[in-house]
């Protein structure tokens, strides 16, 4: 059984640090590759980070590259997201993904086949 299993979500000040964790079972997770996604009320889901299998290789959304850090470790089945400087614009639903497609990252929510129910994100101002 496949599960994507998101935590550290939370509220914080802009200026904050949250530190997301995925926890991965079900699947061959050091094959496939990994990423990030969130969605705020009333808008489109959006890739933020993403991982290849390897973790070498890294994508990020422009509105995160700087303070967005993402990062994985095949021996714990587990993706990180670390958020520094966060803005009020970062606010959503963060969710983890995976696709088994593990040479190259994607943002584009299309090429992901398994989902997490997601972790909420609050950054007031």
């Amino acid at each position: 059984q496949v599960q994507l299993v998101e935590s550290g979500g939370g509220s914080v000040q802009a200026g904050g640090s949250l530190r997301l964790s995925c926890a991965a079972s079900g699947f061959p997770v050091a094959s496939y590759r990994m990423a990030w996604f969130r969605q705020a009320p009333g808008q489109e889901r959006e890739g933020v980070a993403s991982i290849n299998s390897g973790g070498g290789t890294a994508y990020y959304a422009d509105s995160v590259k700087g303070r967005f850090t993402i990062s994985r470790d095949n021996a714990k089945s587990a993706m990180y997201l670390q958020m520094n400087n966060l803005k009020p614009e970062d606010t959503g639903m963060y969710y983890c993904a995976a696709s088994p497609r593990g040479w190259f990252p994607s943002l584009g929510s299309g090429d992901y086949n398994y989902w997490g129910q997601g972790t909420q994100v609050t950054v007031s101002s």
